[in-house]
């Protein structure tokens, strides 16, 4: 029996104790903040009723096709210059409420004939500023959107029925509900809340205000950009899932050029892009005020064959999301109405669900609640790699006055930022090696606001 079991333990593998990986060494997992009460508060302010008061009153324009805006014969309270009015009347009553908080404009411009437009046509951009309250953060801004115009399946079609209750009457009950609920507050950084025209023309409308906003050098640092996010409910759907929105973001930016993107590609940073930063603190600010309730990160600019207003503010060079429904219905975008075969088309209020717009609405409102209440990023962080070691030197620069810094990092497989470390100087030294995981930065106020992150770029030898 001895003899036996002798041979049985020399036929075992040998186990010892697995060391600690260097990336779990320093610092500690990711939690999420502590909620923010003044933040959590006006959350709570979001109304389900208010979001389908607005998706009913811009349906009930019956289309918002951007070249309605020429038709001079329209019934009244029909068309697209109709819904710009009530627009602008909702954000001025806002300001109302909150004493003249909010600058209420118009973005008017003439589209010269293209694609999909046949004549000059006239286009409005309806927005609200809510100036920040800091003199030292008030140029830092971030902006929220939807756009208000529809369509049916003829493009050209300016007067025929044209409900866009999802496609994007959701999205602009989005970008209201955040200014009512946020107007209440004083944010450190500029809030801008948006409604644009002619996306179904080819993102002409937010093309111009991002053209608009780069001439007039707005320090933009992200743009939340809502489409469909009507959370469809056709009858007989099983696979929608009303507990996520996706959030698509851009990898490599647009503005890259193609020897920058060789670049970004050759270093694994092909994830790591401002807009993908973005998305990942919308995921980190979702996870603080709602365990019931997520974003979804989707790693691509957007889906396929489509398009969004994100993307024209990322051909700009700014840092731009698109949030989404999990799972679309095309019978319900860009359909006449009518009944085939059993089949009901056309962009109707009953296949919107308005307390998913709200959760979607909470989500958004607490992203940029969070952010414009944050300090300032970390300027320049830098990735020291002139030496062949296994510990990483990181050093930034900027400042933060009564923040802190976090270090955080990833494993390179890994899609969220998993660890981080607190420091209070400029320049850290961690035994971690800087070939195994990604790295960031980011600034993190006293009450727990976090900044985005900022991603260090290598110190690459001079060629």
């Amino acid at each position: 029996m001895l003899r036996r079991s002798l041979l049985l333990a020399l036929c075992l593998p040998v186990v010892t104790a697995v060391s600690a990986r260097d990336l779990d060494v320093a610092g500690a997992p990711i939690r999420p903040a502590k909620p923010d009460p003044a933040i959590a508060r006006a959350l709570d302010q979001v109304s389900a009723t208010e979001i389908e008061h607005t998706i009913r009153t811009l349906v009930a324009f019956h289309t918002r096709s951007t070249l309605s805006s020429m038709e001079k014969d329209l019934p009244s309270g029909q068309g697209i210059n109709a819904a710009a009015d009530w627009i602008e009347a909702e954000l001025k009553r806002y300001s109302a409420e909150c004493g003249g908080c909010l600058e209420v404009k118009r973005d008017v411009f003439t589209a010269p004939p293209q694609n999909r437009i046949p004549q000059p046509t006239t286009l409005t951009n309806v927005y609200a500023v809510l100036r920040g309250s800091d003199p030292a953060q008030s140029k830092r801004m971030y902006l929220v959107t939807g756009h208000y115009d529809s369509r049916n399946s003829d493009n050209f079609d300016a007067r025929g029925e044209a409900p866009g209750a999802n496609d994007d009457a959701s999205g602009v009950a989005v970008s209201l509900a955040s200014a009512h609920v946020l107007s209440k507050l004083k944010p450190a950084a500029t809030l801008v809340f948006v409604a644009v025209a002619g996306e179904e023309q080819g993102l002409v409308g937010s093309r111009h205000l991002a053209q608009l906003a780069k001439s007039a050098g707005w320090q933009l640092e992200g743009v939340l950009n809502n489409d469909i996010v009507g959370g469809n409910t056709t009858p007989g759907e099983r696979l929608q899932d009303k507990s996520v929105v996706r959030v698509f973001s851009e990898g490599i930016p647009a503005t890259a050029t193609p020897e920058q993107a060789k670049q970004l590609d050759s270093l694994g940073y092909a994830s790591d892009s401002p807009s993908r930063e973005l998305a990942r603190a919308i995921d980190d600010v979702g996870a603080t005020y709602s365990a019931r309730f997520r974003a979804q990160l989707e790693f691509r600019r957007d889906r396929f064959l489509r398009g969004g207003d994100h993307t024209s503010f990322n051909q700009e060079g700014f840092t731009a999301v698109r949030f989404t429904e999990w799972r679309e219905d095309f019978n319900h975008q860009h359909q006449n109405l009518r009944t085939d075969n059993g089949v009901e088309y056309g962009d109707l209020i009953k296949f919107v669900d308005f307390r998913y717009v709200a959760q979607v609405a909470r989500l958004n409102a607490a992203t940029l609640a969070t952010l414009a209440a944050a300090p300032p990023p970390p300027a320049n962080p830098q990735l020291v790699t002139t030496d062949l070691d296994n510990n990483t030197t990181l050093l930034w620069e900027g400042e933060a006055p009564g923040a802190h810094y976090e270090v955080v990092w990833r494993e390179l497989t890994a899609p969220q930022w998993q660890r981080s470390i607190t420091v209070t100087d400029r320049k850290v030294t961690l035994p971690i090696s800087k070939d195994n995981v990604l790295w960031g930065v980011r600034s993190v106020d006293a009450a727990g606001h976090r900044s985005l992150t900022v991603v260090p770029a290598p110190q690459l030898p001079k060629r």
